[in-house]
């Protein structure tokens, strides 16, 4: 059965990420991958809402393989922030590669702790 949460949470969270990624790079003419930003700190900030959520019990079992591996899971992609790293330092744009990284991150944990801390406010 849990198998099934995952699969169906990925089901939604795969197709979210194409489509947001696709709306969001065509909306930039830079090289910067925006979409993959974009997904990436969305997936956090729903991540940390939902670790929240699960630490004062607000959040079941199912609902964590749901939302958490299977549509985040899938939203989310560090292999193509690493790729588009890599691709960027590649084309000489190490200032770029740079900032994805640096931004990144920042961006992901920063979403994430927001999640919790919205979290600890609904739940806490």
């Amino acid at each position: 059965m849990n198998w099934l949460l995952v699969m169906a949470g990925a089901m939604a969270g795969a197709p979210l990420r194409y489509l947001t990624d696709r709306a969001v790079q065509t909306r930039h003419d830079g090289v910067f991958p925006w979409g993959t930003f974009t997904v990436n700190v969305v997936g956090c900030l729903i991540l940390g809402t939902l670790a929240g959520a699960a630490t004062h019990g607000a959040a079941s079992d199912s609902l964590q393989l749901l939302v958490g591996t299977g549509f985040c899971g899938a939203l989310t992609t560090y292999s193509t922030f690493s790729y588009e790293t890599v691709r960027l330092a590649e084309k000489g744009a190490g200032f770029l590669a740079a900032a994805n990284v640096v931004a990144g991150v920042v961006a992901g944990l920063g979403a994430a702790f927001l999640g919790a801390a919205v979290a600890d406010a609904v739940w806490g």
